[in-house]
């Protein structure tokens, strides 16, 4: 702990003190534990090992410079859990609880909350999993929730640069009415292979179309897409993309800013008019693309043209992040401040 370099810390796991979990078992969500242990005592036959019954969800802690601790949006989160679990067939877990039992991984491990301007966060990562050992193919009885944190730097070792993405069409990440609405573990193990031949292509992600008819721009990598042209922001609407808390959140700041929103079908060709655009995530708050190439049809869309982030991109980020730290006033009541 003594030895961690807030200002060089890798987007991966590090060893905290705590983890909290809780167990959903005879139709009804048991206490809250606070465990140190790092691993799960699974059944071989658990539900979520042979058939996929799992959830997940990803949000932020950050220190303001007053010293107080704010978790940014855990109510959306919240809700995005339940809708996949009504998605996948899982036991709900109420909003109350789950926010009490991201406020108690906080509070327990606020020793690694990384200091005011250090660039780094606490990532906060809530886990459900169908334990029931079954070898038929049905939902679980009983489910498993945990929470456990851990300090992250930038997801991109560049932090906020733009960078460059491939189209990637031989792969899909998931399917128009399929479970890419939930965030469910499936549809990150299948975005693996394409991410994978991004990586070695040297891009920093992949970017996918939709996967009916490869015509409309459906998510980069697994962060949603945003584009800026003529004061508007526009976003995908597909039913294969997972709503992103982050894209919800700037698309309500850039209505602040006095801009128009529009969420509608974005064909590939519409690329080549943004003055501006990016990837948004918990991880990565904005990554600005700087291009997009079509390898298939030699075509590259280049979008930052300086080869930096532009300015809209740059104001909505630190708008954001002003926000989650405390350093502007927070209008929408995003920020849970930590007691």
């Amino acid at each position: 702990m003594e030895n961690l370099d807030w200002a060089n810390l890798p987007f991966g796991y590090i060893h905290t003190d705590y983890n909290v979990r809780c167990y959903y078992r005879n139709g009804k969500w048991g206490a809250l534990e606070l465990c140190s242990e790092e691993t799960i005592n699974l059944h071989m036959a658990a539900t979520c090992l042979h058939y996929g019954q799992e959830a997940f969800e990803g949000l932020k802690a950050c220190r303001g410079k007053d010293g107080k601790i704010r978790i940014f949006r855990p109510e959306a989160n919240a809700e995005r859990l339940q809708s996949t679990c009504q998605g996948i067939v899982m036991a709900e877990l109420p909003t109350e609880l789950f926010i009490e039992a991201v406020k108690k991984a906080v509070k327990a491990n606020e020793r690694f909350i990384p200091p005011y301007e250090s660039g780094a966060t606490l990532y906060i990562r809530p886990l459900l999993i169908g334990t029931s050992a079954q070898v038929g193919v049905h939902p679980s009885s009983e489910y498993l929730f945990l929470i456990f944190v851990t300090p992250v730097g930038p997801y991109f070792k560049g932090g906020f640069a733009a960078n460059p993405y491939v189209i990637i069409r031989k792969y899909d990440r998931s399917a128009p009415l399929g479970t890419g609405i939930y965030k469910t573990g499936g549809n990150y193990a299948a975005s693996l292979r394409a991410n994978k031949i991004a990586h070695e292509l040297g891009y920093a992600c992949e970017f996918y179309l939709d996967a009916k008819e490869k015509k409309y721009i459906d998510e980069c990598g697994a962060a949603n897409f945003f584009g800026i042209k003529d004061n508007t922001y526009i976003t995908p609407l597909s039913t294969s993309i997972l709503p992103s808390i982050t894209n919800m959140s700037l698309m309500q700041l850039a209505k602040d800013l006095g801009m128009k929103v529009e969420r509608r079908p974005v064909p590939e060709e519409e690329l080549s008019s943004f003055e501006e655009a990016g990837a948004c995530g918990t991880a990565a708050v904005i990554s600005p693309i700087e291009r997009i190439d079509d390898l298939e049809n030699k075509k590259s869309y280049v979008i930052a043209k300086e080869g930096k982030p532009g300015p809209i991109c740059t104001k909505l980020y630190n708008k954001l992040r002003a926000i989650q730290y405390g350093d502007e006033q927070d209008v929408h009541g995003w920020v849970t401040i930590l007691d």
